[in-house]
């Protein structure tokens, strides 16, 4: 495992998307594994510019998201379909037909995740995944239980995940109570992990995983330590709690 700690969430994003855009070059068919969430914005928005400004060439990428809410459409304002074309896919010149996000209106959800799971696997599997990380250890939509799914699911959503989220809908009421996920198996096949974290809020299970002792369901982002080649990048916050 690899520790970078920056001063703050410009670094850590300009880092992150180094990381990535460098994958890109060796790599021009490079399979990237993508995350949702207020974390990820910035690394989007640099690779942006790296597009833009120094011809970083996503036209042989395909991608892959971690997860979707179940029963949103992807012209869901709120589904996570809708925030890759906005963040990311809509302003690179990625081909919108390599680019995968879970089916939240998949008419058979169960067989649609072994479906999933079976494309990636398809393209070659993921060559660098990028992962937030919730404040109670979760990635991707994988909530502490006393059980993991290993391939991609359909999962309960806590309370406390639907409260966090409850920030990008009208009400709290809105915000769906499940989800489809790539499982901690999907995850961890990966061939480079990079987790992100940033802020205060963060620093508890920042603290959970750098100092844990015991892999443990109840903390699913632990299971990162189990992979051969994972960087985590916070900013000085979200360190703040590991000194």
């Amino acid at each position: 495992m690899k520790l970078i700690v920056e001063k703050n969430y410009d670094c850590i994003s300009k880092i992150a998307a180094e990381l990535i855009a460098n994958e890109i070059r060796k790599n021009p068919n490079v399979v990237l594994g993508l995350a949702t969430g207020s974390t990820p914005i910035g690394t989007y928005k640099e690779l942006i510019r790296m597009h833009k400004e120094e011809g970083l060439d996503f036209s042989n990428v395909r991608s892959f998201n971690l997860d979707e809410y179940l029963g949103l459409e992807g012209n869901n304002p709120n589904s996570y379909r809708f925030f890759m074309n906005e963040n990311l896919f809509n302003h690179i010149n990625i081909d919108i037909n390599n680019t995968f996000v879970p089916d939240g209106k998949a008419s058979e959800p169960r067989e649609y995740c072994k479906l999933y799971d079976k494309k990636i696997e398809d393209a070659g599997g993921i060559d660098i995944q990028i992962l937030g990380l919730g404040e109670n250890g979760h990635i991707a939509f994988n909530e502490p239980d006393d059980s993991l799914s290993i391939g991609t699911s359909i999962v309960d959503l806590t309370e406390e995940t639907i409260k966090v989220n409850s920030r990008f809908f009208d009400s709290p009421e809105e915000v769906p109570k499940k989800a489809i996920t790539m499982g901690i198996g999907s995850i961890l096949k990966a061939r480079k992990i990079i987790l992100l974290a940033n802020g205060e809020r963060k620093a508890e299970a920042i603290r959970n995983i750098l100092k844990c002792e015991r892999i443990s369901t109840q903390n699913p982002a632990s299971f990162i330590l189990l992979h051969h080649d994972v960087t985590i990048i916070v900013d000085e916050e979200a360190y703040s709690k590991s000194k």
